[in-house]
């Protein structure tokens, strides 16, 4: 087992509601900021919820939402550079996962002298990084909580990591009622993403007692959000479930380690700008089926805990069961079950393991994987 070591950091502050705080939260922090914010939040009225606070307690700051393109190093470079030319005291980031990479980035190499691009291509920071404020507005983000960044680099469209100094966030804010606004199709897919997320924790080499722990939790709580509680005395909201599970899955993914789904997930979204979400959702069932040859015990388990399998179901029939619950989910929310379905061709798909074979992050996979074997997954689920 990998040596277990564990930091009280960032701080997390989870509930419905609890968006009203920012302006408190950030003044502990500084006075002037950089709010990155997703400019679909603007759209669907999340925007004025997240100013009127900052207004309120006069916090100064001013807003970049130029993220179209997601967090790619040309967006980044340019965010970059606004935040050193106006001296911020600090970074709030709200939106998803692109969102919030970007505002990472940032504020890893804020205080560096060498060039953005040396850390994209490997280098580490040396400097603390600016303190980061982080508000996710959907109930999971693989690297909220971890000691890289994912980013596109806009040289080559490749998934690239920038690897971080110390923890970048000081604070997270999960507020539930901030995914209220996720049509159903994106939460059943988001949900799948997060199940898979917590299940590539429990499987990996980095897996420690206390990432199985959150993981178990999370998975029970999740279970409770997508099939409901079976017993009436859980009467908490679905969305502050997924949003409690979510959390956890995210720190047990911290601690512990993405997975492959979530690997290829990020080369094919880089590449191809296609949603993270479906392509794991995808993937899952033929991760579950592989784990199951070294990792049986393990899904049998979880398979259990999300009540997937009954109690007295054997090994082997847990495990069939758990994968035959995914796929049931991806059919009854009219999910795309197939990568082909998401206009993608296996020459595509070959790039995409190749890229998936250079990220650090195949070296902490359930098994020894090559690049090959990442493509071999890709073409079973396409």
């Amino acid at each position: 087992m990998a040596d277990f070591i564990f930091k009280i950091s960032p701080n997390i502050v989870l509930g419905s509601y609890t968006i009203t705080r920012i302006g408190q939260y950030a003044k502990d922090l500084g006075s002037k900021f950089m709010l990155i914010i997703d400019p679909m939040l603007k759209e669907v009225g999340i925007a004025d919820k997240i100013l009127e606070p900052l207004n309120e307690h006069k916090v100064d700051y001013f807003i970049f939402d130029e993220i179209s393109n997601g967090a790619n190093t040309s967006t980044i470079d340019q965010a970059l550079t606004l935040a050193r030319q106006a001296h911020v005291h600090g970074i709030i980031a709200a939106g998803g996962s692109k969102t919030i990479n970007i505002a990472k980035a940032v504020c890893s190499i804020f205080y560096e002298v060498h060039d953005l691009y040396e850390f994209v291509d490997g280098a580490a920071p040396t400097v603390a990084p600016l303190p980061l404020i982080c508000i996710p507005t959907t109930m999971r983000d693989p690297f909220i909580f971890s000691s890289f960044t994912p980013v596109i680099d806009s040289r080559s469209n490749k998934n690239k990591l920038i690897k971080n100094k110390d923890a970048i966030c000081k604070l997270v804010l999960f507020d539930p009622n901030l995914s209220l606004t996720l049509t159903e199709n994106q939460t059943a897919s988001m949900s799948i993403e997060t199940l898979c997320l917590a299940t590539e924790s429990y499987i990996s080499q980095k897996a420690s007692f206390f990432s199985d722990m959150i993981v178990e939790k999370g998975t029970e709580l999740l279970g409770y959000a997508i099939d409901g509680s079976p017993s009436l005395t859980i009467t908490t909201p679905a969305e502050v479930l997924l949003t409690q599970g979510g959390c956890m899955a995210s720190l047990a993914s911290a601690m512990s380690s993405p997975g492959v789904a979530s690997l290829l997930a990020q080369t094919i979204n880089a590449r191809y700008r296609i949603s993270r979400s479906l392509v794991t959702s995808i993937l899952f069932p033929y991760v579950i089926e592989d784990a199951a040859k070294f990792k049986a015990d393990k899904i049998a388990k979880l398979s259990k805990i999300l009540r997937a399998a009954p109690e007295e179901a054997t090994q082997e029939e847990a495990v069939t069961a758990f994968a035959e619950y995914i796929r049931q989910k991806i059919a009854k929310n009219n999910l795309p079950a197939r990568l082909k379905d998401l206009s993608i061709n296996v020459d595509q798909l070959a790039l995409c393991a190749e890229d998936g074979g250079e990220l650090d992050l195949i070296n902490t996979l359930p098994r020894s994987m090559t690049s090959d074997d990442l493509f071999d997954l890709l073409k079973l689920a396409f």
